[in-house]
């Protein structure tokens, strides 16, 4: 079995969770098929299967990361295509949580998948002794739990659970699946209820909620306590009972406390409040619905946000309580030590939460590892509970449990004053219930910065950006300020870079391990600048990333860029100036300078224009490369995905993408070491562009945005400029225009709107608030 490829997936069950694995399985460039019930009504007898599809299509965060990808995904219905489960080498069930509805499933599937087919079900509550009770060993051997969480494009753990008969090549193949082609962090758990994640997560909400009725809290106190001081999700945990359904909450307590121990704590915290059963039954279940425990309102004409008050079960405006100060907003310990309603709330919640963590090892996964893997990618907390514990420190933590009369487990009396991380001979290790240490493994093909930097100095280093060694010849540049902002001090470290790697090393990768690859320049020292009028301090800003931009270009070896997350800005021409890039499939790139007012400045006008005038696939001659270079800049449009990048050219044909996140950095060297042997710098580009008359041309497409109220005044200036540059200036299309020459022309227009105060006002808007302001 483990030599056996997945090629083609079958999902049944066509619900939020279904359709969103089976998209999943399309953005991995993987036919898929789709199959749900009957219809209740209607001729279409696929229309349940069809009409998710369709819906994916409409939703936003979008489950396809293009809509290129629906193509792979064949729609069906159980009664009549489900012999096509022959075709498959997986089949995912992601029907209702009815244990006699799945085994009648099975039974069906046993007659009709080819031997060696993967079944694995999306249960999060259902063990899987119980799913496979009375079917064939062969079937046992083929089957497993693979539980995903939603949605399925964006959370990044999976939790997969194989049975005592499980064949290891079948569930390897699986994992690999998952792992490389869906991009999923795989943690191994037990066969017990709830699994790791949910079961730690539903014991969390469940011990916050009812403390914030007990202690007589208002929903923002309680949040604010138990949101970014604890780095738990900013919607603290009223906020995100919101996000995820009032509604769905009962259904947990109501799976774990059927399955889980008499004896199992959660069972002593399950209970509901009257005001949340009233919330229900009103409609009042969250996001979803009417609202929850906080919604918009119109009051006069202007949306207010409210809170629900606990007491009352009334609406009032929502307030800012800023009741957790000092040390306490950043340090685990001091949180759980102040004094008053923070230290006793979040004490309240960390104490039972991290005493359960503790207390489900080795039952729902072997190691520490397992459970803090599982609550960072499942609830998108920053440190899992045994780091957590590390941070307030083990013995502390014994010491409170203990005074509370709270249950303190094996692991934690066996680790005593010690971590259950530590670093050691360049390694990170974690402590087992064997009372040893253990080395962390990474997969094969995983390779992070993190662990680099264990046992490595940088080769250089300032405030913004350091440079590292990553083995075979292959060194890292890492951006390293606030957002992983560019700024002069990136564009000295990248002059440094060049003569080092050109004498001692063979390639270039630009990679870093932060929330994003990087947010552009630093607009912060650019209004600052312009503030004072420093104009030639500006334009020395843009001129150092233009050169450092082209040194790295035409550097003698190859330079790869590796992002992710967000790439805008000067964080997308960067990667318009690499030979290669290697992009996570989450990567959100463009060129976004227009909305605070000015034009790409680091060379990208000119890279857009190069890479839609190579585009085979886009019309000759130089007005169509310039009016979409003009149409991609001019509207600030920002790919959602790597492989919509590629349809707006941020992206070449060839550049490739990697799904798990935690591949990307060694796909980037291999990148980069394939292009190594016989290496050339590119040649210089050379425009044949269209001048005043392209520039007329574009200026008619804006005078019809402005009339039809698209375009303000100011997007107006600023397009005025663009259309200078993507025209090439004052020239025609008999001239050549040379790429400094399109830098040149880049800077001086950059430089009329920097001087401009309703560009300035854009920059100012969008630092203050975030947003883009339309003047």
């Amino acid at each position: 079995m483990a030599d056996t490829k997945i090629e083609k997936v079958c999902v049944i069950g066509a619900g939020t969770m279904g359709a969103g694995i089976a998209a999943q399985v399309a953005n991995a460039g993987v036919p898929v098929l789709l199959l749900d019930i009957l219809p209740k009504d209607g001729d279409n007898r696929n229309a349940v299967a069809e009409g998710a599809v369709k819906k994916m299509l409409k939703t936003d965060p979008a489950p396809f990361m293009s809509k290129s990808a629906a193509r792979l995904v064949e729609t069906g219905n159980i009664e009549d295509h489900l012999d096509k489960v022959a075709e498959c080498d997986w089949v995912v069930e992601a029907i209702i949580e009815r244990l006699d509805i799945k085994q009648s499933l099975y039974e069906k599937l046993e007659k009709v998948r080819k031997p060696g087919t993967a079944v694995s079900s999306n249960t999060s509550t259902i063990p899987l002794a119980q799913l496979t009770d009375g079917r064939s060993d062969e079937f046992k051997q083929d089957f497993l739990i693979t539980h995903f969480f939603n949605p399925p494009r964006y959370m990044r753990l999976i939790e997969i659970v194989a049975g005592p008969q499980s064949d290891a090549g079948t569930v390897a193949m699986v994992r690999d699946f998952v792992d490389r082609k869906m991009g999923k962090t795989v943690v191994d758990a037990e066969d017990s209820p709830g699994f790791i994640a949910n079961r730690i997560g539903t014991f969390w909400i469940q011990q916050a909620v009812n403390a914030a009725f007990d202690q007589g809290l208002s929903v923002e106190e309680a949040d604010e306590i138990a949101g970014r001081p604890m780095g738990v999700p900013k919607t603290g945990v009223f906020g995100l009972v919101d996000l995820v359904g009032i509604d769905l909450m009962p259904h947990l307590m109501e799976s774990l406390t059927s399955t889980l121990p008499k004896d199992d704590p959660y069972q002593k915290i399950a209970r509901t409040e009257p005001i949340v059963e009233a919330m229900i039954k009103e409609g009042y279940t969250g996001r979803k619905g009417l609202g929850g425990f906080y919604r918009m309102n119109k009051d006069g004409g202007k949306r207010v946000k409210e809170a629900k008050d606990l007491k009352s079960g009334e609406y009032r405006a929502a307030a800012r309580p800023g009741i957790v100060r000092g040390p306490a907003q950043k340090d685990l310990k001091a949180l759980i030590s102040a004094k008053g309603k923070v230290g006793d709330y979040a004490w309240a919640i960390l104490g039972p939460t991290l005493s359960y963590a503790a207390s489900i090892v080795p039952e729902a996964t072997k190691t520490v590892v397992g459970v803090d893997d599982a609550m960072k990618l499942g609830y998108n907390w920053k440190a899992g509970p045994f780091e957590m514990i590390d941070k307030i420190g083990a013995a502390h933590l014994v010491e409170r449990l203990k005074a509370d009369g709270l249950p303190v487990s094996s692991i934690l009396e066996q680790v005593g004053d010690k971590s259950f991380y530590r670093v050691e001979n360049g390694k990170r290790q974690f402590f087992g219930t064997d009372g040893e240490y253990h080395d962390v493994e990474r997969p094969e093909g995983v390779l992070l910065l993190e662990d680099i930097k264990l046992s490595a100095e940088p080769l250089l280093k300032n405030g913004s950006a350091a440079l590292w060694d990553v083995g075979d010849g292959v060194v890292a540049l890492e951006f390293t300020g606030k957002m992983n902002a560019l700024d002069e001090a990136v564009m000295k470290l990248i002059q440094q870079a060049i003569p080092l790697v050109k004498k001692d090393y063979k390639a270039l990768v630009v990679y870093n391990e932060g929330s994003n690859f990087s947010a552009g320049a630093n607009l912060g020292l650019a209004i600052f600048a312009m503030n004072i009028a420093a104009w030639s301090e500006v334009e020395k800003q843009v001129k150092t990333g233009q050169d450092a931009y082209k040194a790295l270009k035409y550097a003698p070896f190859p330079v790869v860029s590796a992002p992710f997350g967000l790439a805008l800005g000067g964080g997308c021409e960067i990667l318009l100036h690499s030979d290669a890039i290697q992009a996570h499939a989450e990567t959100y790139t463009g060129l976004v300078e227009t909305g605070v007012g000015i034009i790409p400045g680091w060379g990208g006008c000119g890279e857009m224009l190069s890479r839609w005038m190579a585009n085979p696939r886009h019309p000759k001659g130089p007005m169509p490369a310039v009016s979409k270079a003009f149409e991609l800049i001019s509207t600030a449009t920002v790919a959602k995905s790597a492989h919509e990048a590629k349809e707006h050219g941020f992206l070449r044909k060839d550049d490739q993408v990697t799904m798990n996140r935690d591949r990307l950095l060694y796909d980037a060297k291999q990148r980069a070491l394939a292009l190594v042997d016989g290496y050339e710098a590119p040649e210089k580009p050379e425009y044949r562009l269209p001048g005043p008359a392209g520039k007329a041309a574009l200026k008619l497409a804006v005078d019809s945005f402005r009339k039809q109220g698209k375009a303000t005044p100011h997007d107006e200036t600023v397009a005025s400029e663009l259309a200078h540059v993507l025209t090439g200036g004052d020239t025609d299309v008999t001239e050549l225009v040379t790429e400094d020459h399109m830098l040149k022309l880049e800077r001086e227009s950059f430089m009329r709107l920097a001087r401009n105060p309703k560009s300035q006002a854009r920059v100012e808007h969008m630092l203050e608030t975030g947003k883009p302001l339309r003047n």
